[in-house]
């Protein structure tokens, strides 16, 4: 039985760690919930960032995952502004950046990921930006704005989920934009090549110009100001503002120091947890961007830096902290808003897993569903401005049907009847 007495303590100020703080409420915990967050803004969603508020659609208050007074009222302790510098595994203790130390029952990581950094000469320079937190969204929501005014340059390191949705926002400003990357497609690395393309065209028909096959090597300036982006093919870019937009690494070294199990970084990183999202120690737990999860639907360990992950995620590693017997089993999820195309995508698919991708619709008025398919599998499936359909999509990944590509093409059959093969 959990009681009073107990001290339960989250690690990491965002979507995870708020809704975990949430649902130990929601389950009636009726002990000490202290949330510790490095930022001083309260727990914020990450998707606004490079959608509705980075477009200036959405106002900067509704990316908060509660107000401020719902954390007093429900009695959780927020420490913001704060860093974890230390884990104390056999005192049950973290240590703050200011010297206070405080004893845990239990405890959750979630410090979620940062972004990757270019290593080449020039990021110093002011025109240079990264899009992880709040700060670095109103930072650059200005920047696009003035870019547009002034018919500006903006150069992108990287086709990316987060590289697109910054170069549609960029284009919708008016700031002209170039995007570097070393594959040959957008997005390479999640949808390959033959879904890849489809997203070439779209930024092309907005004016984006794309540089395949290449990787920035040099950002010059003047004065601290950006003025081109230099490629290992020896072209030489316009650009008033960087954004390197090249990917994430999740935020392990507070778990590395104390010693708990770890998953390679070629195999993507993170803190190792069983399905229960609990690592190595029993008394420490996981979710979000960091966690590397051993899931049971894919047999295999999954790390996923999704927002879905993050909603999910927090509260199954409450309720485990709780005594509750959980699977975390969720079926990856994510979406994206680009210009007038909206998309979900459901499951796992990385390179080399699947040997087929079947097109349902229309692709060439991106209207349309595709699937990713392992010997008549399916392992993932995104619709394209196609809506309603994430349910049947999941069930079809989760019931592993093969129901043969024809009729997985048709869009006269109903996607609930593929079950059935």
């Amino acid at each position: 039985m959990v009681d009073a007495d107990q001290t339960f303590v989250i690690v990491g100020g965002g979507l995870a760690g708020a809704k975990a703080a949430e649902t130990l409420r929601s389950e009636n915990f009726t002990g000490r919930v202290i949330l510790i967050g490095d930022e001083r803004d309260h727990p914020y969603e990450r998707p606004p960032l490079s959608k509705g508020y980075l477009q200036g659609k959405e106002e900067r208050d509704s990316v908060f995952v509660h107000e401020p007074a719902w954390y007093a009222s429900n009695d959780i302790e927020l420490h913001l502004g704060q860093t974890v510098t230390a884990i104390d595994r056999a005192a049950r203790t973290v240590r703050l950046g200011e010297g206070t130390t405080i004893r845990y029952d239990k405890l959750l990581l979630a410090t979620g990921a940062e972004p990757r950094r270019l290593d080449i000469p020039g990021t110093h320079l002011a025109g240079v930006h990264h899009l992880r937190r709040l700060a670095h969204a109103e930072r650059l929501k200005h920047v696009l704005a003035s870019l547009g005014r002034d018919n500006g340059h903006l150069v992108v390191a990287g086709a990316g989920w987060i590289g697109l949705e910054v170069a549609a926002a960029a284009r919708e400003y008016g700031a002209e934009v170039t995007v570097v990357e070393p594959e040959a497609t957008p997005l390479h690395a999640v949808l390959g090549p033959e879904v890849g393309q489809i997203f070439t065209e779209l930024h092309s028909d907005h004016g984006v110009r794309f540089h395949f096959g290449a990787r920035l090597t040099e950002i010059t300036g003047q004065d601290g100001m950006v003025l081109a982006a230099l490629t290992d093919d020896g072209e030489e870019h316009p650009a008033h503002d960087v954004l390197a937009a090249i990917g994430a690494a999740p935020r392990t070294a507070l778990a590395e120091a104390a010693g708990l199990d770890m998953v390679d970084r070629r195999h993507g990183g993170g803190v190792a947890v069983d399905r229960g999202l609990r690592t190595s120690d029993p008394d420490i737990y996981a979710a979000g961007d960091v966690a590397a999860v051993q899931h049971p639907l894919f047999a295999t360990r999954l790390r996923v830096e999704h927002w879905a992950n993050a909603l999910n995620g927090g509260p199954a590693a409450a309720r485990a902290m709780l005594g509750q017997d959980v699977t975390y089993d969720r079926v990856p999820y994510f979406f994206s808003d680009q210009y007038d195309l909206g998309l979900e995508y459901s499951g796992w698919a990385p390179p080399g897993s699947y040997d087929q991708v079947v097109l349902r619709g229309d692709a060439g008025k991106r209207e349309f569903i595709a699937f990713w398919l392992k010997d008549g599998q399916v392992l993932a499936g995104m619709n394209v401005n196609v809506w309603d359909v994430t349910e049947p999509i999941q069930q079809l990944i989760r019931s592993g049907a093969r129901p043969g590509t024809e009729r997985l093409s048709d869009p006269s059959v109903p996607l609930g009847d593929l079950l059935e093969e």
